[in-house]
C-alpha cells in the first residue's frame, strides 16, 4: 500500500467507527454498530481491486482481483456444510461481490482522476461475459461441494507454484500476451503479479485443512470474505486464523479513548518505520544494483547491515500499520514481530520474526511431518527426524518467497542453522552454562549468542535479496575480503 492509500484507508475506517457510534450511541454491543458487517465487507472487497497494481497485460489487473474473490467463495463453499450455505443468509454477500465486480468493470467507460484506480478493466462486454462464466462456476460449486475441498487445495497449491516460479510465471505471461494480441518480447515473471495471493493462499489453506480435521468454525460468506481479504492485512499480513478472527469480528473491542490512542500510536510508528527509516535505508541497502557498484570491500558490510535493517523496518512497519488500522475497526490482529534482532539464538529469532508465518508452517507442516516420521519411520533417529523437519520447514518458507535457487539456499541455510543451534544449545546447557556463575560471564555468553545470531541471519539475507548464486558468492567474497 502506498502512503496515500494507507492514509485514505485509515481515515475511512476511523470515520466509519465515529459515524457508527453517532448513529447507535447507546448500543452496549459494538457488533451491533450500524452497518458494521456491510462496511467491512464492502471496504475489503473493493480494496482487492483498489490495491491491485497496474499490469502490462490487458485486463489482467482486473481478472486477478476477481479471481481472488472467486477462489475465496469456492473455498467457503468447500468448508461450509450444506445446511450452513443458506441462499437467504448469504445472498447479500453474493450480490455485493457482483456489484463490486460490475462497478469496477464499468469504470472502463469513464475517466477517473489520476491515482483513484490503477487497474484498467477490459472492454465492458468482455467483462460481463467473463463474470457470467465465473458466476455459473460459483453457482454450481455452492450447490454441490462433495469434492471441492480437495480440488481447492490442489488449485491453491498449483497457483502458488505457478506464481512463485519465474520460469512458469514468464511462460504464463507469454501465453496471456499472445492471447491479448500483445508483443511477447518484453514478457517477464513480474507481468503476473497477483497482489496478496501469498497471504490469501495461506489463509484459505488453513481453513481447508482445519475443515478436514473438523476444527473449523462455521462462518457466513460475508464473514469468511472479510477474514480472507481483510483490507488492513490483505497485502502484507499478518496471517490470522479464522477462529480467532471471528471472535473479534463478532465481538469487536469498543472504540474508546485508549483503543483510539493505541491505534494511532501503531499507525504513526508503522509510517515512521516504513517511509522514514526503511525507505532511507534502501539507499544504502544491498540489492543487485548496489552490489555491482562497490569500490571498497568495507562497503559490502555497509550494504549488508543496511539491508538487514531495511527489510526489518519495512516489513514490521507495514505490520504496525495493519495492526493500527485494524484496531480502529475493533479487530486485534496477531503480532508479527517482537524484537527479532535482539535474540540470542536462531530459534528465538524465528519465534519472533514473521511470527504468524512461522506458527502457520509449524502447525501445518513441521508438526505433522515430524509426527508422521516418528510413527511410520520408527527406524529413523530422533536427530534425523528433527533435521528433516527443520530443513523441510525452512525450505518451505524459502519457497513461499519464490521458487529460485537462492531462496532454496536461504531456506536450507536457516534449516541447517536451526539444527546446529539446537544441538549446540542442548550441549551448552549441560557443559557450559552450569559453569558460568558470574553476571559478567552470563552477559558475555548472551552477547556472543546475539552477535553470532545476528550475523548468521544477516549473511542469509545475501541469498535472499540477490537473484543468483554468482552474485551472492561475489558479495560473500567481498565481505570476507576475497577479491
Amino acid at each position: 500500500m502506498s502512503l496515500p492509500q494507507i492514509l485514505a484507508a485509515f481515515c475511512a475506517a476511523l470515520l466509519y467507527r465515529l459515524l457508527a457510534r453517532f448513529i447507535t450511541p447507546h448500543s452496549p454491543d459494538p457488533s451491533k454498530e450500524w452497518g458494521r458487517t456491510a462496511f467491512l465487507f464492502g471496504a475489503s472487497v473493493l480494496a482487492v481491486y483498489w490495491l491491485q497494481p497496474s499490469l502490462p497485460i490487458r485486463g489482467l489487473d482486473f481478472w486477478l482481483p476477481t479471481l481472488t474473490l472467486v477462489l475465496t467463495v469456492l473455498c467457503w463453499a468447500a468448508v461450509t456444510p450444506a445446511e450452513e450455505r443458506s441462499f437467504k443468509v448469504n445472498a447479500p454477500a453474493l450480490l455485493g461481490l457482483v456489484a463490486a465486480a460490475l462497478l469496477t468493470a464499468f469504470t472502463s467507460l469513464i475517466r477517473l482522476p489520476a491515482g483513484w484506480l490503477t487497474l484498467a478493466p477490459p472492454p465492458l462486454l468482455q467483462s460481463l461475459i467473463g463474470l457470467a462464466v465465473l458466476g455459473g462456476i460459483l453457482f454450481l460449486s455452492i450447490r454441490n461441494n462433495k469434492r471441492l475441498l480437495g480440488i481447492m487445495l490442489a488449485v491453491l497449491i498449483g497457483l502458488f507454484l505457478l506464481l512463485k516460479s519465474p520460469f512458469l510465471a514468464q511462460f504464463v505471461s507469454i501465453t496471456l500476451r499472445t492471447a491479448a494480441g500483445q508483443n511477447t518480447a518484453g514478457a517477464s515473471a513480474i507481468d503476473f503479479r497477483w497482489l496478496g495471493y501469498s497471504y490469501l493462499a495461506f489463509r484459505l489453506i488453513h481453513t481447508l485443512r482445519d475443515r478436514q480435521s473438523g476444527r473449523l468454525p462455521t462462518a457466513t460468506l460475508a464473514e469468511y470474505l472479510i477474514y480472507a481479504v481483510f483490507f488492513p492485512a490483505f497485502s502484507s499480513g499478518p496471517i490470522d486464523r479464522l477462529e480467532r478472527f471471528l471472535k473479534d469480528l463478532r465481538s469487536p473491542a469498543p472504540l474508546d479513548r485508549n483503543e483510539t490512542a493505541e491505534a494511532l500510536r501503531r499507525l504513526i510508528i508503522g509510517l515512521f518505520k516504513k517511509f522514514a527509516v526503511a525507505d532511507t535505508l534502501a539507499i544504502v541497502a544491498l540489492n543487485p544494483r548496489t552490489a555491482g557498484q562497490v569500490i571498497h570491500p568495507a562497503w559490502y558490510w555497509v550494504l549488508l547491515y543496511g539491508y538487514a535493517l531495511q527489510i526489518y523496518f519495512d516489513f514490521s512497519g507495514y505490520t504496525d500499520i495493519a495492526l493500527g488500522m485494524s484496531r480502529i475497526l475493533g479487530i486485534r490482529l496477531p503480532e508479527n514481530f517482537n524484537n527479532p534482532y535482539g535474540r540470542t539464538n536462531l530459534t528465538q529469532f524465528w519465534n519472533n520474526w514473521h511470527m504468524t508465518l512461522t506458527n502457520w508452517v509449524r502447525a501445518y507442516f513441521f508438526n505433522p511431518v515430524t509426527r508422521w516420521l516418528r510413527v511410520n519411520k520408527s527406524s529413523l533417529s530422533p536427530l534425523l527426524v528433527m533435521l528433516i523437519g527443520q530443513l523441510g520447514t525452512m525450505l518451505l518458507i524459502g519457497l513461499w518467497h519464490g521458487i529460485t535457487v537462492n531462496f532454496i539456499i536461504w531456506g536450507l541455510w536457516h534449516g541447517l542453522g536451526l539444527f546446529v543451534q539446537n544441538r549446540y544449545s542442548d550441549w551448552a546447557k549441560r557443559t557450559i552454562t552450569p559453569r558460568v556463575t558470574s553476571d559478567w560471564g552470563r552477559k558475555a555468553l548472551g552477547f556472543g549468542g546475539w552477535f553470532l545470531t545476528f550475523h548468521y541471519v544477516a549473511f542469509g539475507w545475501v541469498w535472499f535479496c540477490l537473484p543468483d548464486v554468482v552474485s551472492a558468492l561475489r558479495v560473500f567474497g567481498g565481505l570476507l575480503g576475497w577479491g
